[in-house]
C-alpha cells in the first residue's frame, strides 16, 4: 500500500486442508516452492513479490494482470486466428524453457493458467510453485486435484515428472487451441487417466483442413506418450513453431 501498487493476491487456507506434521510439511514445501518459483525472472511468468501466512492463511502476492484467461479463447466459436495461437505458445515455450533451467517445472500449464491481453499482445504464466500443493492434496484425499485433461501420461501414473511433462501439458493447449476442443475426454477420471495412458490423440486437423502439415506435426510430437520422443526443451518447441511461422507466411 505505500507504494501505490496494485497486486494480486492468492489465498489458501492450508490449516483447513492439513493438520499436525502433514500441515508443516505442506507448509514448508509450499514456501520453498513459492521462493523458487519468486526467483523467477522472465517477461511471460508472472512475477510474485511476496508470500507469507497469516493465522494459518497462506497466501502470494503478484502482478496483478491485464487480459483474461486463455481459456476463454479455447472453446469453439471463440477460437483466436492460427498465427495468433502459434505467438501465443511460442511465449509459453519460451518460459518454459527458461523456467525449466532453474529446475522449476510447473505441473499445471492449461488455458486457465495462462494470461493473455490481446490487445498488446502480453502473455503470462501464473500458478508456478501452487501446482506442488495438489500433489500432497492428491495422497491425502485419494482424488487429483491439479487439472487431468492437461496432464502427461507419466503425471497421470503418479511417476516423477520434468520440464517435458509441461510440454505435453502445453501440446494439449495447443491442441485445445486449435480445436476448441480437448484431444481426451471422459465422464469418468479413471477413463480420461486410461485414455491419456494408451490412447492416441485424436488428429488435430479432423474437419479443419486449414490446420496445414507442419501444425500437425509439432502437436503429434508434443503428445507422444513416451517423454523421450517429445520435444525434449521449450527451446526445441519454439524453434519448431518459428519453422512453422515462416511456411505459413511464405505459403500465405
Amino acid at each position: 500500500p505505500k507504494i501505490g501498487r496494485t497486486v494480486a493476491i492468492k489465498t489458501m487456507s492450508l490449516a483447513e486442508e492439513f493438520d499436525g506434521k502433514v500441515l508443516e510439511e505442506v507448509s514448508q514445501r509450499f514456501y520453498r516452492e513459492a521462493e523458487t518459483a519468486g526467483r523467477l525472472n522472465h517477461p511471460n511468468i508472472v512475477t510474485i513479490y511476496d508470500v507469507g501466512d497469516d493465522q494459518g492463511l497462506a497466501y502470494i502476492a503478484m502482478d496483478f494482470l491485464s487480459g483474461e484467461a486463455l481459456e476463454n479463447f479455447a472453446v469453439a466459436g471463440k477460437l483466436l486466428p492460427m498465427d495468433e495461437a502459434i505467438s501465443i505458445i511460442i511465449k509459453v515455450a519460451d518460459a518454459l524453457d527458461y523456467a525449466h533451467s532453474q529446475n522449476v517445472v510447473h505441473r499445471d500449464i492449461k488455458p486457465g493458467n495462462i494470461m493473455y491481453e490481446r490487445e498488446t499482445g502480453r502473455v503470462k504464466i501464473t500458478d508456478f510453485g501452487i501446482a506442488s500443493l495438489t500433489d500432497v492434496s492428491k495422497t491425502r484425499t485419494g482424488t487429483i486435484l491439479g487439472s487431468p485433461s492437461y496432464m502427461s501420461p507419466e503425471q497421470v501414473a503418479g511417476r516423477k515428472v520434468d520440464g517435458r511433462s509441461d510440454l505435453y501439458s502445453l501440446g494439449i493447449t495447443f491442441y485445445q487451441l486449435l480445436r476448441g476442443e480437448l484431444p481426451f475426454e471422459s465422464t469418468s477420471l479413471t477413463g480420461l487417466m486410461f485414455k491419456i495412458a494408451n490412447e492416441t490423440h485424436p488428429d488435430v486437423t479432423f474437419l479443419r483442413p486449414d490446420i496445414p502439415t507442419v501444425i500437425k506435426t509439432v502437436v503429434d510430437k508434443s503428445l507422444q506418450k513416451n517423454a523421450s520422443e517429445r520435444f525434449q526443451t521449450g527451446a526445441e518447441m519454439v524453434k519448431a513453431l518459428r519453422a512453422c511461422q515462416t511456411k505459413l507466411k511464405l505459403n500465405g
